[in-house]
């Protein structure tokens, strides 16, 4: 005989205000480091020689 048991979990929501806040982090930060691989790429491109111009 198998017993289930029913747990009741209660799923505690954090404020709309922090998950927007978690979300505006996540997309600055995403975007600061596409902007630092965009400029090392940079850097190593006129280094071997290349110019924009």
């Amino acid at each position: 005989m198998m017993m289930v048991q029913n747990q009741t979990q209660q799923i505690t929501k954090s404020p709309a205000w922090k998950r927007i806040l978690w979300m505006v982090a996540i997309y600055v930060g995403s975007v600061m480091a596409l902007g630092v691989v965009a400029t090392l790429f940079r850097f190593m491109m006129t280094a071997a020689g290349m110019k924009s111009h």
